[in-house]
């Protein structure tokens, strides 16, 4: 498996806070199965780590974990909290795409807003080849209000990503509710754990992907699970409009 989301480097954000806790996040992740994992740090616009800072903490990291025998393979990435600057700095080669293929770049919202200038920054990212994909939209209390808003941001380009813990329960029943709702509307390209430590997050990775598969079937719940994460880590193209079964 290869989960997409996640705050693994020691030092940088909110996640690892040392070495020691990252190494024991990469022991846990491959006893559940997965075998590689994005970094996804939280950058901000003011408040970096830069992309180079992300790379140098994910190669001295992966060579800890290779010194070891955690057998997990890093790729680079950041969370990106949306803001007006992204698309000029995105242009300028200081944001850090999936895997750095220049194709997919995560965003995140905060809990409560989603900015009037949303659908032209994304527009703007498009234009430059690259597709947003949309953190956890089910904690966001815009999206869980009303759907057609993350619809109309899927509708022009964008893909979604949900967090296992938000399709377990792990962040109460209203974000379970809406999560659910995403994906059987078709609404969800990805599932991720978004873990900032060994437990919590990170432990509802593997229930949350027998949920989907569950509730979606076992085909399309392929498709989200391996399939879709496969071809974001390759740089390969995917249209949401692939998935999305019902129009609000």
């Amino acid at each position: 498996m290869i989960d997409i989301h996640s705050h693994i480097l020691p030092g940088l954000d909110d996640g690892a806070a040392t070495i020691e806790e990252a190494i024991a996040m990469a022991s846990c992740a491959i006893r559940d199965g997965t075998k590689q994992m994005v970094v996804t740090p939280h950058v901000k616009t003011r408040t970096y780590p830069s992309k180079q800072t992300i790379l140098n903490t994910m190669a001295n990291l992966q060579g800890v974990l290779q010194e070891k025998g955690i057998d997990l393979v890093l790729l680079g990435g950041g969370e990106y909290r949306i803001d007006p600057e992204l698309s000029r700095q995105l242009a300028k080669g200081e944001l850090l795409t999936i895997n750095d293929k220049g194709r997919y770049l995560l965003i995140e919202f905060s809990d409560v807003a989603v900015p009037d200038y949303t659908v032209e920054l994304f527009d703007e990212i498009i234009e430059q080849g690259v597709i947003p994909i949309i953190a956890h939209p089910e904690r966001n209390s815009v999206f869980i209000e009303d759907h057609s808003r993350l619809y109309e941001l899927l509708a022009n380009g964008a893909l979604a990503q949900l967090t296992s813990g938000g399709i377990t329960g792990y962040f109460g029943e209203e974000i379970k509710e809406a999560s659910r709702a995403f994906l059987e509307k078709g609404y969800v390209q990805f599932v991720a754990s978004d873990a900032h430590n060994r437990s919590g997050q990170l432990a509802q990775f593997r229930p949350a992907l027998r949920e989907v598969k569950n509730l979606l079937g076992e085909q399309l719940g392929h498709r989200i699970l391996v399939t879709n994460p496969r071809k974001m880590v390759r740089g390969d193209l995917m249209k949401a409009n692939e998935f999305m079964k019902k129009v609000v």
